[in-house]
Parts: structure tokens; C-alpha cells; sequence
């Protein structure tokens, strides 16, 4: 649940400037440059499956919560300017969830069904099929501007929802870097800053295809096992598959597998093992 919340009402981030491609041996090396092409009137559809599982241990009593998401979101292209730019609504057009907890009967929604939704999911039903909210990205996948339509907490994904492209051309080996701030709720109400690093790396390159490999480090020292277990959801990694020719992300995935010992006492310990996959399903509804 708590996923799918984030995955609707995300926080597209940005990083400000330019984001610039760093390798220093590309001579004779196959070179291409990274950018989103956009069509007005198109929809890009994209088929989004996360896997999530809590296991808690405090006591020497174990919990788990398993959760699985699996939902259609779309970008709807409204305009786009001569440079590129698009502005386009994102949506939210289909979810089927599922809640299972120790201890509890296991929890089933989806959104087609004509069932009302169990507690707790009344929100996620509000926003389906309408736009979240309203962004205008560069075709490097810079925020210029947004609107929120819906309440927007944080994304607890680690990645980016845009993938961010560098304006320099790019070879096998060129990497980049964005870097983030991530605010952790802390016990009794207290919450911290974080800063995090996500780093962009080509590990393959031909004429029509980049496959972008990602990960997340955490660039503030932590010395408390509070602060570290809430940063659990946030340190991803993976593969993005970029479909040059078209100028969109065909595929991305992205997982985690940490544990923290001692969050709540010398015998508790949490761990967290999460999987997020998206894969392009219809990007074709081009107006002529």
C-alpha cells in the first residue's frame, strides 16, 4: 500500500544545470547521443510490477508483510515545443494489489472490480484515470515545470521516475551523476536530511539501443541504526534499457536486499527485499 501511494502521487526529482556525461576514452569508440522524443497527442503506457518484503524482528518475535503491486500508468503528451520540450499529465489508469501480513488474512484489490476497496486503499481509487499531476521536461528529462494534482509524498523507489539524460553524447563506459536529498522520519516526530547520490553508467551501446546501468549511495555519514533502517527503501539498483531511435525508456528494473540490526534494540533486526519492473506497453497513439 504504501508503495502503490508513492508509485501514484510520486515526486518527479530534478537536479539543476546540466547533467554531464564524464568519460575521457571515447576516440574510435561508437558515440551517441541520449534524448527523449516526444510526439503531441501521444500516450505512452507502461506496465509497472513491485515485489516487497518487510521481515521484522524485535523481541525474538518475527513479522512479515508481503506486498505486490502490479499497475498501468501513462504519460499523455500534450505539447511540445521546437526544442523538444514536452508537457505532458501522468496518470495512474489501472492497479491490482495485494497486503499480506503475520497473522492476518491476506488483502486483495483491484481496480476493475466493482467491489468497494479495503481499508486504507479509498485514496488510490480517488486518483485512478485522472492526472496526478502536470510536467514540462526537456528532452534530457529536466523538470521545467509542475503541477501536482494530488498530494505528493516522496518516492520511496530510489530511482528517478524520469530517467535523467546527459547533454553530452555518450560511449560505453560514460557515466553521471544526480544527486538527491532524502528526509527520513525518525522516531517521536524527528526527521533528518539525507543526501544520496544516484550514478548513471552506459554498460552497452549500438546504433538503435543503451543499456544504463544505476545505483544509489549514500554520501552522509550514518552512525545511528534508526536513520539506516528508514534509508532501507531508498538504496536501489539496476538496468535501464533506452530505445535511441524512439527516444524512450523501452524497460527499467530496479531491486533491493538489505538488513539493519539492532533498529529497535541489540536483538531486532529489519529487512527489507524489494524488485520494481516497468516495461513499455504502447507509446504508437501519434496524431498525424
Amino acid at each position: 500500500m504504501k508503495y502503490f501511494i508513492s508509485l501514484c502521487f510520486t515526486v518527479l526529482l530534478t537536479c539543476t544545470g546540466g547533467i554531464f556525461a564524464k568519460d575521457n576514452a571515447s576516440a574510435g569508440r561508437n558515440t551517441q547521443t541520449l534524448r527523449y522524443k516526444f510526439s503531441q497527442g501521444e500516450t505512452i503506457s507502461v506496465q509497472v510490477s513491485h515485489r516487497a518484503l518487510t521481515e521484522t524482528t524485535i523481541n525474538g518475535t518475527t513479522q512479515h508483510v508481503e506486498t505486490a503491486t502490479d499497475s498501468i500508468k501513462s504519460w499523455k503528451i500534450i505539447d511540445v515545443d521546437q526544442d523538444g520540450s514536452a508537457t505532458l499529465e501522468h496518470l495512474v489508469d489501472h492497479v491490482k494489489m495485494m497486503t499480506r501480513t503475520s497473522g492476518s488474512e491476506t488483502v486483495r484489490w483491484d481496480s476493475d472490480s466493482p467491489e468497494t476497496p479495503p481499508e486504507g486503499y479509498g485514496g488510490v481509487q480517488l486518483g485512478l484515470g485522472k492526472p496526478l499531476s502536470e510536467l514540462t521536461i526537456d528532452s534530457c528529462g529536466r523538470i521545467m515545470n509542475r503541477k501536482n494534482f494530488f498530494p505528493s509524498p516522496p518516492s520511496n523507489t530510489g530511482d528517478l521516475m524520469v530517467v535523467p539524460l546527459p547533454d553530452d553524447p555518450v560511449t560505453v563506459g560514460t557515466f553521471w551523476t544526480v544527486p538527491d536529498t532524502v528526509v527520513v522520519d525518525l522516531p517521536e516526530g524527528a526527521r533528518k536530511s539525507v543526501r544520496t547520490r544516484l550514478r548513471y553508467q552506459v554498460a552497452q551501446l549500438d546504433d538503435d539501443r543503451a543499456i544504463i546501468k544505476v545505483d544509489t549511495t549514500v554520501l552522509t555519514p550514518i552512525h545511528d541504526t534508526q536513520t539506516e533502517s528508514r534509508l532501507l527503501e531508498r538504496i536501489w539498483s539496476g538496468q535501464i534499457t533506452f530505445d535511441i531511435v524512439r527516444g524512450c525508456v523501452l524497460k527499467r528494473s530496479v531491486s533491493v536486499d538489505r538488513r539493519v540490526v539492532g533498529f529497535h534494540g541489540p536483538a531486532s533486526s529489519i529487512r527489507y527485499k524489494a524488485s520494481r519492473k516497468e516495461q513499455l506497453v504502447s507509446d504508437s497513439l501519434r496524431l498525424k
